[in-house]
């Protein structure tokens, strides 16, 4: 059976108390924490910077998934690479050069992520699929947490695996976006083996985070 992995986003965490809520996360089976971080000119909303994040970063072992939704992204790279990203993801509207991007994080000794929006095509990043680690798809579009899961891009997740067969390659497939218990199935089945998800695991079953990720790594 695939290992699914999951990376919870602190976007729809308690931010009076963002230490504990990582640890929480931690303790109930989190294999990543997801970050999102979005600069209200990108995307339509502001979040944390490094300074947030370097502080975060002593509350927990697990790697810190960093999806950065700033343009343009290339100076920042190192800021949230020194504030102690495990892997960053970058958009490839958000840069004037994807490989030096790319080139960037890898020289920093950080894994590299990619993300799609539900708008943009898979072609836009073939070349560079032997170069990354991940593949962020958006199910929803980035800028707002709670939003409804845009079904269309199961597609996408699909042709990227399809790819990722044929061309014998190892990037995982992450997907972001109103992930939930009754969709989850559908992106693994579809290629996916790492989930992002927010409301759900704070939320359902009385915020109970250990059962809500037990559920969704189930599937």
């Amino acid at each position: 059976m695939k290992k699914i992995k999951i990376s919870p986003s602190i976007l729809s965490a308690d931010f009076s108390q963002l230490g504990n809520e990582i640890k929480r996360l931690e303790e109930g089976g989190a294999d990543l924490i997801h970050v999102d971080v979005m600069d209200g000119h990108f995307v339509p909303n502001l979040t944390i910077g490094p300074p947030v994040i370097k502080a975060l970063r002593k509350y927990s072992s697990i790697p810190f998934d960093v999806h950065l939704m700033i343009s343009p992204v290339h100076k920042y790279i190192k800021d949230y690479a020194d504030a102690g990203a495990n892997i960053i993801t970058i958009h490839p509207e958000a840069t004037t050069n994807l490989m030096e991007s790319i080139d960037h994080i890898k020289k920093l000794n950080k894994k590299v992520g990619v993300s799609l929006n539900p708008d943009t095509e898979t072609n836009i990043i073939i070349d560079y699929l032997d170069k990354i680690d991940l593949v962020l798809i958006m199910s929803v579009f980035p800028g707002f947490g709670g939003q409804k899961f845009i079904p269309e891009v199961v597609e996408k997740i699909k042709q990227l695996n399809e790819i990722k067969k044929r061309r014998n390659l190892s990037f995982d497939i992450e997907v972001d976006g109103g992930i939930n218990f009754s969709n989850s199935k559908t992106v693994v089945n579809a290629g996916a083996n790492i989930l992002v998800s927010g409301t759900t695991i704070f939320k359902e079953n009385n915020g109970d985070i250990k059962k809500n990720i037990n559920i969704l790594k189930s599937v």
